[in-house]
């Protein structure tokens, strides 16, 4: 019993000591921007920007357009809630998708609810200011937050 014991204990002990060596979703998201000047081929930079985003939970898989130009990514989200959410979802992570990858023109999310394309000539149209200047995180919010309260704006991008 005392074998036991002592087993679960020390089991225990580990346990804990593991679980304090995870790495923080927050400190996750400070670095989204090391992938700055990533390109549409770069699977793995397109993958974990994606994963850092909004709607992440909700994402069931992209795909990279790269066989001819112009280039461009589908994500495809099992988006089932509000669709205002979705359309704030959509802004936000086109914007980040355009300022953190280079060569990406467009960007298509797909869910249940609705079908949205969004090129980068239209977006950076719509926002008067061109993406290759912002050089953080914090910046590109504010500029997000900006344009996203303006339903009227939403639906002239979201038509």
């Amino acid at each position: 019993m005392r074998k036991v014991i002592a087993f679960l204990y020390i089991s225990l002990s580990v346990l804990f000591l593991l679980s304090g060596c995870n790495s923080n979703d927050a400190d996750a998201n400070e670095n989204i921007f090391k992938f700055k000047d990533s390109f549409v081929g770069d699977n793995s930079a397109v993958g974990n920007i994606a994963n850092q985003l909004p709607g992440s939970k909700h994402l069931n898989g992209f795909e990279l357009k790269t066989n001819e130009e112009p280039y461009g990514i589908i994500l495809n989200y099992d988006w089932t809630d509000s669709p205002e959410e979705y359309r704030e979802t959509v802004i936000y992570n086109a914007t980040f998708l355009f300022t953190l990858v280079q060569n990406v023109e467009w960007i298509t999310f797909n869910s249940d609810i609705s079908e949205y394309t969004i090129t980068k000539d239209n977006l950076q149209e719509w926002y008067g200011k061109e993406f290759s200047n912002v050089q953080n995180e914090d910046e590109l919010r504010e500029i997000v937050l900006e344009f996203s309260e303006d339903e009227n704006k939403v639906k002239q991008l979201l038509k």
